[in-house]
Formats: C-alpha cells, sequence, structure tokens
C-alpha cells in the first residue's frame, strides 16, 4: 500500500508546463527541416508518434522549480527528446523491432539504412543546437550522456540471450542505456539556472532515480501490461533475448523447472512458451518484486526533489515520482 507522500492524484503533474511543452513542440517543428525530403518525413514520422515527453518535461519542471524562465529552457528540452528520438530510431532497428507507440515502427515502414541515417542527423542537429547556449557544462554533460547511452547500447547487446544476468548487471545498463538521459535533463535544468553544486547533483540524482523506475515499469509491463495500451507487442523483450529484473526475480525464485523454462526462453529468444513464462512470472511473484524495486528509486528521486525551494514545479516534480508508479503503459 503506498503511503500517503506516494498516494498519485487524478491531476497530471505535466500539466503545469503544457504552454511550455507546446514551444518545445514549436522548436522540435522548426529544426527538423532539412533540405533532403526523407530526412524530414522520417523525423516527423516518429515525432509526431507522439509518447510522454518525460525527458523534456523533466527539465522544464526543474527549470519551473528552480526559477529558471528564459528561452534556452524549450531548445535545450528539445535537445533531449531529439536525442532521445535518435536513440529510439536506432535502437528499432538493432532490436528488429516492429511496433511502437501503437504503430510501425520507422524501420519497418522506411527501412533499417533510412531509419539509422535519420538516428545520426538527429543526433546532429541536437549537438549544433547546445552549442546555440554558449556554456561549456551544457555541451559537457550532453556529450558525456550520448557517450554513456551509446555504452549502455553496446553493453545489452552483449548480455542478449544471456540468462545468468543478475540485478547488478541489469541496472548497469538500464542506468546507462534509459536513465542516463533523464539524469542528463534533470542536471541541465540546474545548469541553466545556475544552481550552486548540491542542487545541481540533487537534480541529477531525482533524474536517475526516475529514470530506473521507469524502465524498471516498463520491464514489468512486458509481462503484465496490454498491447493495445502500451502500443508495443507483449514479450518483445522475451523475444530479443533481454533478461529483464521479472524474469531474474522469477529465476532465483521459482523452481528448477520454472527456472530452466525461463532460462531457455531467454537463451533461444524463443515466444513459444511466452504464456508460461507470463505465468512464472507471475506466480513468483517477481513482478511484485521488481515493482517493489521501482519505488524505492521512486523514494529516492522523493528524496532528491525535496531538496529544491519548495513550490507548484517541486510538488510535481514529487507527483510525478508517486504516478510513474501506477503507469499501465
Amino acid at each position: 500500500m503506498l503511503t500517503s507522500p506516494l498516494t498519485p492524484t487524478a491531476t497530471s503533474p505535466l500539466t503545469i508546463i503544457n504552454d511550455d511543452m507546446r514551444e518545445v513542440d514549436n522548436v522540435i517543428a522548426q529544426r527538423l527541416t532539412s533540405g533532403v525530403p526523407l530526412v524530414a518525413q522520417i523525423s516527423q514520422y516518429i515525432i509526431a508518434a507522439g509518447g510522454k515527453r518525460l525527458r523534456p518535461a523533466l527539465l522544464l519542471l526543474i527549470c519551473g522549480a528552480l526559477g529558471y524562465r528564459q528561452h534556452h529552457r524549450f531548445s535545450m528540452a528539445a535537445v533531449v527528446e531529439l536525442i532521445h528520438t535518435a536513440t529510439l530510431l536506432h535502437d528499432d532497428v538493432v532490436d528488429a523491432s516492429t511496433l511502437r507507440r501503437g504503430r510501425a515502427t520507422a524501420n519497418q515502414t522506411f527501412g533499417n539504412p533510412a531509419s539509422v541515417l535519420v538516428g545520426d542527423f538527429l543526433h546532429s542537429r541536437s549537438f549544433q543546437m547546445m552549442v546555440e547556449t554558449g556554456k561549456m557544462r551544457v555541451m559537457e554533460v550532453l556529450s558525456e550522456a550520448t557517450n554513456v547511452i551509446a555504452e549502455g547500447e553496446v553493453l545489452q547487446l552483449m548480455n542478449m540471450h544471456d540468462a545468468s544476468l543478475d540485478e547488478a548487471g541489469y541496472l548497469q545498463v538500464i542506468r546507462s542505456k534509459t536513465a542516463k538521459l533523464f539524469e542528463a535533463s534533470a542536471r541541465l535544468g540546474a545548469i541553466l539556472a545556475e544552481s550552486p553544486p548540491e542542487i545541481e547533483e540533487a537534480c541529477a540524482i531525482y533524474g536517475q532515480a526516475l529514470g530506473t523506475a521507469f524502465q524498471i515499469i516498463d520491464d514489468v509491463l512486458d509481462y503484465d501490461g496490454d498491447t493495445l495500451e502500451m502500443g508495443k507487442n507483449l514479450g518483445d523483450d522475451l523475444r530479443e533475448g533481454k533478461s529483464t529484473l521479472p524474469l531474474i526475480v522469477a529465476m532465483q525464485r521459482g523452481t528448477p523447472e520454472q527456472a530452466a523454462i525461463v532460462r531457455h526462453a531467454i537463451e533461444e529468444g524463443s515466444t513459444d512458451r511466452l504464456d508460461d513464462v507470463v505465468a512464472i512470472v507471475r506466480s513468483t511473484g517477481a513482478l511484485e518484486a521488481a515493482r517493489t524495486a521501482a519505488f524505492a528509486e521512486a523514494r529516492r528521486a522523493m528524496t532528491a526533489a525535496e531538496q529544491l525551494p519548495k513550490g507548484d514545479y517541486s510538488a510535481s516534480l514529487l507527483q510525478l515520482a508517486a504516478q510513474l508508479l501506477e503507469r499501465r503503459a
């Protein structure tokens, strides 16, 4: 049972930045122009698919909490969304994904070569934009983040079909591949606001913890979600041979026979016995254990957010961490 500080409310914590997000969308639309029609077409295709836009939202909420209202917040929020979009294009090619956000992936629609190259374009365009702030610290944080993300992608590739991956190895991957851009987005808000080091670090901790919780819940939903709600195929992680936290816990807690079924599915990247794997994950309490791990990360995020100035924006940051635990898609 969630205690009161983590009890979500019906109101979205992102409502407070609705107007700011529209400005970010305008910036993205302006900066995706290209003399090469296919570049603009694919870029617009994946951006138009929508999504939660949590990374730019996080940057905007931090800026609001720290009183930074200058226009660079829009361009930097656009930058982190472009970087994220580029990683999605590359991810879907590597994973041979066919469905994202409820519709065909760009690689399914336009082909792998075009998706990879347009992902490269989004990366290079984002670096063009970050230079415009004139802040070396901004470039340092984002260049380091993109490097860590790339390392995380390679690390995940190395761990494919490895049923011996433990929780520490799993966390190393998701903190590099997913949580790092959350961390960078939050840190950028503090940098733009010229906050003292301790506040910048608190923002970075919030972002990393939130991103980690987000990915754990995402992995839970691969065995406890709905295709229509999630906009992706259930069992995709298993098909790709990914050993995620629900599977790791299920192998630890299950009988030798149950562990063998899950291990074989990971090693072979097989969904032939997906129903059995889902039943094992659920019966062993693996989903509850993974949600508990996400709960701990949400708590860590909230502790960090409590160091920020009190106000509507910092309250939204606290609420965002709470509502993350209730996501179904």
